[in-house]
């Protein structure tokens, strides 16, 4: 996982942003969770490759 972070600012209606927060609350998620796994799958369906600390990690041991 990532351990650095930056801050991406959405502008969403608000009745959007509270079923969207209902939805992620029923399911025992975070938004900033369920967010994050949309955008790991958004690249991946578009062949989007992007480097993270943990793939660092493993690339030096070798």
């Amino acid at each position: 996982m990532e351990s650095k972070t930056a801050r991406l600012t959405v502008l969403i209606d608000p009745h959007k942003k509270k079923a969207f927060e209902q939805l992620c609350a029923a399911q025992d998620l975070t938004p900033s969770q369920v967010v994050r796994q949309l955008i790991r799958e958004y690249l991946d369906n578009h062949g989007v490759t992007y480097v993270t600390k943990s793939k660092l990690a493993n690339n030096t041991k070798a």
